[in-house]
């Protein structure tokens, strides 16, 4: 693949270090005086451009875009400019990806592969168990460049321990989708999903927790912790935290009630697990990561869930810019319903209630693929889940579920019952091999 650089000389041996080990060849333009000749000239097959060589002359950058755009070359744009407006603005303009400063050399290399080679950039927006066996069916496909955007309202358990005693965000989400991605030692991978069993100051704790809070302690933030933590578990993909500020998840129920905190929600504490939530906010109320909005924007395909639908999945959506994002991206839009339905979240809800649900927090109908299961669960399971006052989440009429969407509904065997009821990740992977029309 040949690079083309626009930058100062700097910024162009930074890239040429990057991609010094590879056959990939880098050239640069540090004249601003030669751009259109420069551009001519010289054969490329993806152009890098640092906005701030050309910061005083905005004409002149919409200008060299529209100058490649025309060869029918990518732009990948690199700026210090993390405002939505200014990415959305960009995004019109024609650039292709957007990296934003201060950026990490094995994003960086992964993001420029992924649009120089023409792979298809999958954004992956949710948490929990369910983001975790979607992530770990998808790392299969090599075509893909896979990012996750991860929740962070999660103050439960180990991850709300450390999170409440170390002002982190809480590292517990991160973590899955880190392991998912990791082509460390399976040992590795074991060691992070490591849970201190014995009595002690450490009981409950995930030694992945732990670390992830050392490293943010060192790094300054969870966002550079989980950069760095990427790089040593040779990360198949990017995780991006979806917001950097602490905050406590509300719900509103159908009766007024208003129940504070992400576990208190999906324990159903102090109400009847049958009311309906119908508000769902922030408090206090919080800015997306730039990065997660970032790479919503400029990707190929968003797929929303599978997870628990408000406290894993609708948690995301209701931050400002990463629903306008979503809006804003010309990403095909794929949302994967529950298998199950959730006291004090979803009882009661079958598949058009879980899609409705999704449509009414995006605020617009932009979804473009339903993936509902058809998997039949064995006696067993439903008599085991009933005791928990779980049911399997009904497919509903499939004459009102297609009367009712633009979405093209599709019944799929991807449940999975041999222990627990979860999505079964290789299934999961065929039917989004098929959408996005790649073979393994």
């Amino acid at each position: 693949m040949k690079i083309l650089c626009i930058g100062s000389q700097k910024f162009g041996e930074q890239v040429t270090g990057f991609f010094s080990n590879t056959q990939n060849q880098v050239r640069s333009i540090t004249d601003t005086r030669i751009l259109e000749s420069g551009i001519r000239k010289h054969p490329f097959d993806i152009a890098l451009i640092d906005d701030i060589f050309l910061k005083s002359r905005a004409k002149t950058l919409a200008l060299v875009i529209k100058q490649i755009n025309k060869k029918k070359k990518p732009v990948l744009l690199i700026s210090s400019n993390r405002h939505f407006s200014h990415l959305l603005k960009m995004k019109k303009l024609g650039v292709a990806d957007c990296i934003l400063k201060p950026y990490n050399e094995r994003e960086f290399v992964m993001r420029v592969n992924a649009v120089g080679k023409g792979k298809k950039r999958i954004v992956c927006i949710g948490g929990g168990t369910g983001l975790f066996n979607l992530l770990i069916g998808l790392k299969q496909l090599p075509q893909v460049l896979l990012t996750s955007v991860v929740s962070m309202s999660d103050d439960g358990g180990s991850s709300g321990k450390l999170s409440e005693s170390l002002g982190l965000l809480p590292p517990g989400d991160i973590r899955r989708s880190l392991v998912a991605l990791s082509n460390a030692p399976e040992v590795m991978n074991q060691i992070m999903q490591y849970r201190f069993e014995k009595k002690g100051e450490l009981e409950g704790h995930s030694f992945g927790n732990i670390f992830l809070a050392a490293l943010a302690g060192v790094k300054g933030s969870m966002a550079e912790a989980v950069r760095s933590l990427s790089d040593i578990l040779y990360l198949q993909g990017i995780v991006l935290p979806v917001s950097k500020a602490l905050t406590k998840l509300v719900a509103q129920f159908e009766d007024g009630s208003l129940i504070k905190g992400e576990s208190k929600i999906d324990r159903a504490e102090g109400r009847s697990a049958s009311l309906s939530i119908v508000g769902l906010s922030h408090e206090p109320e919080v800015e997306a990561e730039p990065d997660a909005v970032t790479a919503i924007l400029f990707s190929d395909y968003i797929v929303i869930g599978p997870g628990d639908l408000f406290t894993s999945i609708i948690t995301n959506l209701i931050i400002t810019n990463i629903r306008e994002a979503i809006l804003h991206s010309s990403a095909t839009k794929i949302y994967i319903c529950n298998l199950m339905t959730k006291p004090g979240e979803t009882s009661g809800l079958d598949a058009q209630g879980h899609r409705r649900e999704i449509v009414k927090y995006l605020g617009k109908d932009v979804l473009d693929y339903v993936l509902i299961s058809n998997t039949k669960l064995s006696k067993k399971a439903i008599f085991d889940y009933a005791k928990k006052n779980q049911a399997p989440v009904n497919l509903a009429s499939q004459k009102s579920a297609l009367s009712s969407t633009q979405a093209k509904i599709i019944l799929a065997d991807i449940g999975d019952t041999r222990e627990l009821v979860r999505h079964n990740s290789v299934n999961l992977k065929k039917q989004i091999q098929k959408i996005i029309g790649i073979t393994s």
